[in-house]
């Protein structure tokens, strides 16, 4: 009784840690995205699509080129999702009577077992669903970001005007990374659920581990070069007087 107490206790602390720090993380990117890589990293794709369409006959097949290699990243997580799926639904139909369990700590029961196992099952579907849908807004963004800016189009109703805006095409680029970024969480969580196979310690540790490197995968501790255009104005300048002084 008091180790699956224990179990209970330390799996329910240890994906509420989880939970909680994407919860606080989500908060960071929506009130201060500039704090956080994913928020920096928005900010710069939709000043990326904008140089691209600037000149689409220049940097269309610059654009197409970087689009696909998302794609491709979309499609190796995709796919190695599926097929760890297949894998773990491949040993919940086998016979598990042979299991060994000298080396778990905490509840051994087979309906317990059959819950973690189902739960990574779970982790890497939803995984291989995010990323399909990354694949599917790049795809949608290779073929936009190579309409011109100024291009328009006239339906049946000759007064409405229908064009493709780079603000368009970089909200779409933003919602296919945030989708692959949403799949690779998926990643990170099947982690401390794999290891709760083998106790609720090694998967409680997992997820403190984790959440502590993520803190430093996710957050900007130095944003010095986020500043306003004065400020880095004012070091451009400091920096080629110095330059001229050293030369003459």
């Amino acid at each position: 009784m008091e180790e699956k107490v224990v179990e209970y206790v330390l799996v329910a602390v240890g994906l509420g840690g989880m939970v909680a720090y994407h919860v606080w993380l989500l908060l960071q990117i929506v009130k201060r995205p500039t704090t956080t890589v994913i928020g920096i990293n928005a900010i710069n794709r939709r000043l990326w699509v904008h140089a691209m369409m600037q000149d689409v006959s220049k940097n269309g097949v610059l654009a197409v080129q970087t689009l696909r290699n998302n794609i491709m990243a979309s499609t190796l997580l995709a796919s190695t999702a599926i097929m760890l799926s297949s894998l773990i639904a491949v040993l919940m139909t086998s016979d598990g009577g042979g299991r060994s369990r000298s080396i778990v700590f905490g509840d051994k029961s087979e309906l317990l077992f059959s819950i973690k196992i189902f739960s990574i099952l779970a982790c890497f579907l939803v995984g291989f669903l995010l990323n399909v849908q990354s694949v599917r807004y790049y795809s949608h963004a290779s073929i936009l970001i190579n309409v011109p800016a100024a291009a328009a189009f006239y339906g049946n109703n000759s007064h409405h005007c229908v064009c493709v805006t780079p603000e368009y095409v970089g909200r779409t680029v933003n919602r296919g990374s945030h989708f692959w970024s949403l799949g690779l969480r998926a990643f990170y969580f099947s982690f401390p659920l794999f290891l709760w196979i083998f106790g609720p310690i090694p998967m409680f540790l997992c997820c403190l581990l984790l959440s502590f490197m993520l803190y430093f995968l996710d957050v900007i501790l130095d944003f010095s070069w986020v500043g306003d255009k004065n400020h880095a104005t004012a070091t451009a300048t400091a920096s080629a007087s110095a330059s001229e002084e050293e030369i003459n």
